[in-house]
């Protein structure tokens, strides 16, 4: 005769509901959810985990850019190395408004094009690195007919050090490709910064940005390229950047259109 065990308590179904919740939540997103707690602490394999994420975080923001891999990456689009007026890093991460401007005696050709490209170190090199330059190329390829200025590989940059390179390319707009702040989640997030009609005193409120690019986990290349055309062709159209220009999913490129749905949001830098 078969014998079978217990019925479960009604406690292990519950407990056993729980885990299945927090196993379909942490497959759905890379936040940390669900986190064990001991006590009033967490276990201490997720404390564990926490100092890594941090200690990556760190490492991020200190790894230099590797300009020469990028200038040779994209030497079919003949790339020009500037550095920012912060000489080293330690004086970019205390002076932010060094990073802000180009070096003095900087030197740049006077093209007048329609939009010039900066890629930039920002707080992770790394981002900049993987995701930028397969943006940088989507982004040319979804701008038809436009005049792309010098492509400029910054470092100890910051999202306005490409006001001053569209000032001396003579840019109607330029687009800053730059690793976003790392976090304990991302440390190899990127982001795009869209001005157009960029002057030494634009304001972050001038600027539209497309943020979190990061496949396969944020925002895919072409995707991410594809919304900085549109804002690109909308911002000529409009005469303007920033808090009043819409990203209007149904402006094709060359043909803009005056309707739009809710901005972008960007992190000042």
């Amino acid at each position: 005769m078969r014998t079978t065990g217990p019925p479960p308590e009604a406690s292990d179904l519950q407990a056993a509901a729980v885990g299945d919740m927090w196993t379909a939540l942490r497959a759905a997103t890379s936040a940390r959810v669900g986190l064990t707690r001991v006590g009033h602490s967490l276990s201490t394999s997720d404390v564990l985990d926490l100092r890594q994420a941090h200690a990556r975080a760190r490492d991020a923001v200190h790894t230099p850019l590797d300009v020469t891999a990028l200038l040779h990456e994209l030497a079919d689009l003949q790339p020009l190395r500037l550095h920012s007026a912060a000489k080293d890093r330690p004086t970019y991460l205390r002076r932010p408004d060094l990073g802000r401007r180009l070096a003095p005696g900087s030197l740049l050709p006077h093209t007048g094009s329609d939009v010039v490209f900066v890629l930039a170190d920002g707080l992770s090199a790394a981002a900049t690195m993987v995701h930028a330059p397969a943006v940088l190329r989507a982004t040319i390829d979804a701008l038809p007919g436009w005049s792309i200025g010098p492509v400029v590989i910054a470092e100890q940059a910051r999202v306005a050090l490409g006001d001053d390179v569209a000032a001396a390319t003579g840019a109607a707009a330029v687009v800053v490709l730059i690793g976003e702040r790392p976090g304990l989640t991302a440390t190899d997030s990127l982001g795009a910064y869209i001005t157009h009609g960029p002057r030494a005193d634009s304001t972050d409120a001038e600027r539209n940005c497309v943020s979190n690019i990061r496949p396969p986990d944020g925002l895919a290349h072409r995707e991410a390229a594809s919304q900085i055309s549109r804002l690109l062709v909308r911002a000529r159209a409009l005469g303007r950047s920033g808090v009043s220009l819409k990203n209007d999913e149904d402006v094709a490129v060359g043909a803009p259109s005056d309707s739009g749905v809710s901005p972008l949001a960007g992190r000042p830098r």
